[in-house]
This record gives C-alpha cells, structure tokens and sequence, in this order.
C-alpha cells in the first residue's frame, strides 16, 4: 500500500515526492510521459520567466549563469534533482481511472492497478488545449503547441494569441524567415505579455514586419487559407500556410470529475480547500496549477510548489493528529 500516489512528474509532483519522503511516507509518481513533460514539450528555445530560486525545489540549489532559466537548464535541473533524491518513478504510465473506496484508492492504469491511501493529482494543464472549436482546427496543419521556426521559412503562418506564447512565437517565427501574421480577438497586446518581448513585438508590429489583427476572430480554417471576422459580418480570407492556435490550456476536468471530485463550473475550476487542497473526496488533492482556474493564471511553479506543504502536512495531521500537534508546538517554542 502507498502513502502518497501522486499523478504528474512536473516540478511539482516532484517536489510532493520529496516532501512526503521526508516526512516518512512512502510514494510513487505516476507519468504519463517523460519526467517533467510541459517543460520538454515547451519551445526549445524558450526561457523561463521566474528567477533560478523560485524554480528550484527540495532545498537543492538551481544554479545558472543567466537570470533567466532554459529550458534545457530545467529539464536537466529537475533531473538532477529526482536522481538526488531517488524518487519512484513511473514514465509513460498514463493514470485513467482513480477509484475512491473505504480508506483506500485504487489507480488504474493501461498497464497496472495502484493501491494507494492518498492521492495527489499534480497534472497541470498543458495537455488540454482551449480548442477554438470551428471548422478546419483539427487539420495537419493546426497546432497548439509551438516548437521551433526552422520548418516555417518563407511560410505563411497565422499565430492566434496574444498572451506571452503566443507572441513569443510570432517573434521566433519572424526572425527565422516566416511570413508572420498574429491575430488577437482583443484590443491591443495583452498587459500581461513578458516585459522584454513586449516592446519588441510592439515595434516589429509598427514597423509592419509582423502584420497584427486585433479585435479579431477566426471562423474557419482550410488548407490554404485562415478566414477571420472584425467586427463585420463579412469573412476576410488570408492565404495560410500553417496556423498555431496559442489560445491556452487547462486542467483536466472530466479525469477528476470521473473520480468525485466537484467542478465550480461557473469559474471552471476544480473545487479545493485553499488551507488543505484537499477536494470533496477525502484523501484526495490537487497541486499546482491544476488547482487554478482555466486558464492557470497565478499560479507557476514558484508559488505551485508551496501547495504541497500544506498537503503532506495535512496528511501527517490526519495520521497523527496529536503528535502533529506536539511538533508543532515543539517548533514554536
């Protein structure tokens, strides 16, 4: 029987491992892909916005020489930290079913059945596109998710977007030779775009170098062109050679919903206690940005991390409430 199942090896599955190894339960980490798989599907060249020391975890030290992370100083950090500790790891393991029974969990998997008498899911929300749902998305040529530009040179792309992803890639793309068009269903660039790309996609917009469509929606998508609405009727038809929807991710509703666990539909957000983050079924919890609304916002890695504190020692408390209580009284005095 396992203490601590926990669904996600992202920095914060991770790091919910390493805290329950310290505090005497065991654990096992279940993955459907590859150890930190948001961070290695993220675009190779991409850099982080947080600082080294808000990305580490386990009280191991993430040193690099820039202020800004890459991705392939994370991949190998988070790496260095799971081998530092150990932690059971089950790669390429996807977790289809949890089944809440009398003090008991039961992790059912295409490969094998977990017993477990906590669970933690820390699945984020990267796998889980917001589809824009019109005709022409589901296409070879459509993606969510954005790599590199070498492919696209001298190619007609549409990036739909206007948050940080969104814009990052229209920079990248431009800069490797694409014929960049972003196209925004707001008003302007969003507030919240990274302070050093937003200047540079402001001038590059100006200068006309990247062409941009504000208060701007596509309506369709066929294999050599992308149609968009502003504010008329009337469909403007682009000629499109590939199409990256950057329209956002979030968490996995109906996995949790199959296992009980309430969704606060009005704010699409999975319900939680915000002292515990345990949700409605008992011994059950979320970490992460999972737990945030759709969307992920405000919740990273940084403040993610942070969440499985209060999770073990919620299930150390319920374990042994009155030693619990001793140690904490202890470590006041």
């Amino acid at each position: 029987m396992i203490d601590v199942l926990i669904v996600g090896a992202g920095p914060v599955g991770l790091a919910c491992a390493i805290e329950a190894k310290r505090s005497g339960l065991s654990h096992m980490i279940l993955e459907k892909g590859c150890l930190t798989n948001s961070i290695f599907r993220c675009p190779i060249n991409v850099r982080f916005f947080s600082t080294p020391e808000l990305l580490a975890i386990g009280d191991i030290p993430f040193i690099i020489t820039d202020t800004k992370p890459s991705r392939q100083e994370l991949l190998n950090y988070y790496r260095g930290v799971s081998e530092h500790y150990k932690l059971t790891i089950h790669f390429d393991e996807r977790v289809d079913q949890i089944k809440a029974g009398e003090s008991v969990f039961k992790a059912i998997s295409a490969k094998q059945k977990y017993q477990a008498r906590h669970v933690v899911i820390a699945t984020g929300f990267y796998d889980n596109p917001n589809f824009l749902n019109i005709d022409g998305e589901n296409l070879p040529k459509v993606s969510h998710y954005y790599t590199e530009p070498f492919p696209f040179y001298r190619r007609k792309v549409a990036v739909i977007g206007g948050k940080s992803s969104a814009v990052e890639a229209a920079l990248d793309l431009y800069r490797h030779g694409a014929e960049v068009t972003l196209i925004h269903r707001g008003a302007e660039i969003h507030p919240s775009v990274k302070y050093w790309l937003r200047p540079d996609i402001l001038n590059r917009i100006k200068e006309g170098s990247i062409k941009a469509l504000f208060n701007t929606r596509v309506t369709r998508i066929t294999e050599d062109a992308i149609f968009v609405k502003n504010g008329s009727e009337q469909e403007l038809r682009l000629e499109n050679d590939y199409v990256f929807a950057m329209t956002g991710y979030h968490p996995d509703f109906e996995f949790v919903r199959r296992a009980g666990v309430q969704i606060d539909e009005v704010n699409r957000k999975i319900c939680h206690s915000p002292e515990t983050f345990e949700t409605n079924v008992p011994g059950l919890y979320i970490a992460g940005v999972v737990a945030a609304s759709k969307g992920g916002e405000n919740i990273f890695i940084e403040n993610g991390r942070e969440h499985v504190k209060k999770v073990v020692r919620h299930i150390l408390e319920k374990e042994s409430p009155q030693e619990t209580q001793n140690a904490n009284q202890n470590f006041v005095r």
